[in-house]
């Protein structure tokens, strides 16, 4: 289960039991969609909706974009939002109010052996963990570490209601962090922006909202509104001009190397390993995001 990180710069919430919001999904240039079975979906109508999971996986799907699952937490929910989630058009599953790593052991063991029952290859179906309780704060790296999990990302509405604060920048910013350290530590996605999500009516302020996320660290997030995915796409992506220097940096190290020289300058500045890797990384993202438009998605 070693595959390579996936490009999820935005991923776009579609309640399962919304036919407007369905019928349109595949349009909005999102690169994952998430399909809803928890908080849009009443009580009465989660069966209604775990019904049409594979249905919808395949409508969604037509534009390209990677589709993914929100389940329920409570496990007479969740096992069987499972058992009609797994098959082969759904590339992960989103795990909320996760408290440790045993959780997602549990999970994986159900996901082992729908994917057998299914002929889907063990891993195929991956797992993107949200953190939105006060305890699960400590158990970030042990979660993230699981093979299964590709992502991670905090809750920002459920953690603040549990912990008794506003789901503001201020009282984000230590588990944004923890969460953006445990998941690169373990070489996975961090997800979201200091923020609550529902708050989609002021452009420019949700642009500047993911940029800082972006600085701290973050690889996407989720968003609920269609005007929210364009920002997104542009703020995840490199820019022209930061694709133009991470080029000129790789040019320049690779061009001292090929000479034998050990110190490498570029405008008055050394470039030391980090900064080569970081450009490296950039150019990669283009690259990555370039292969997905000739795809034909975003």
């Amino acid at each position: 289960m070693s595959a390579p990180l996936p490009l999820w710069r935005s991923a776009l919430f579609v309640p399962a039991i919304a036919d407007k919001f369905i019928e349109k999904a595949h349009t909005r240039g999102a690169d994952a969609l998430q399909i809803d079975l928890e908080d849009s979906v009443p009580p009465e109508r989660k069966a209604e909706a775990r019904a049409r999971v594979q249905a919808v996986a395949e409508r969604v799907s037509q534009g390209g974009a990677e589709i993914l699952v929100r389940i329920n937490r409570p496990w007479r929910l969740a096992l069987p939002d499972l058992e009609a989630t797994v098959g082969p058009r759904v590339t992960a599953i989103v795990c909320p109010k996760v408290p440790h790593a045993q959780h997602i052991e549990a999970i994986a063991e159900v996901l082992d052996e729908l994917e057998a029952e299914r002929g889907l290859a063990i891993g195929h179906t991956r797992i993107i963990v949200l953190v939105e309780t006060p305890g699960a704060l400590a158990e970030m790296g042990a979660i993230a570490r699981h093979p299964r999990v590709v992502g991670m990302t905090v809750g920002s509405e459920d953690l603040s209601l549990s912990m008794g604060m506003l789901p503001e920048p201020d009282g984000m910013y230590v588990p944004a962090m923890l969460c953006v350290a445990a998941a690169r530590a373990a070489g996975k996605l961090p997800f979201g922006t200091l923020g609550s999500i529902a708050q989609f009516a002021d452009r420019a302020a949700y642009r500047e909202q993911a940029l800082r996320a972006k600085r701290l660290g973050f690889a996407g997030a989720s968003c609920i509104h269609p005007a929210q995915v364009e920002i997104l796409n542009e703020v995840f992506a490199p820019s022209a001009e930061e694709l133009a220097q991470a080029k000129r940096v790789v040019e320049a190290f690779e061009a001292a190397r090929a000479q034998g020289l050990g110190a490498v300058a570029l405008d008055g500045r050394m470039l030391d390993a980090p900064v080569v890797e970081r450009a490296r990384n950039v150019l990669a993202a283009g690259a990555a995001i370039d292969a997905r438009k000739r795809g034909g998605t975003r």
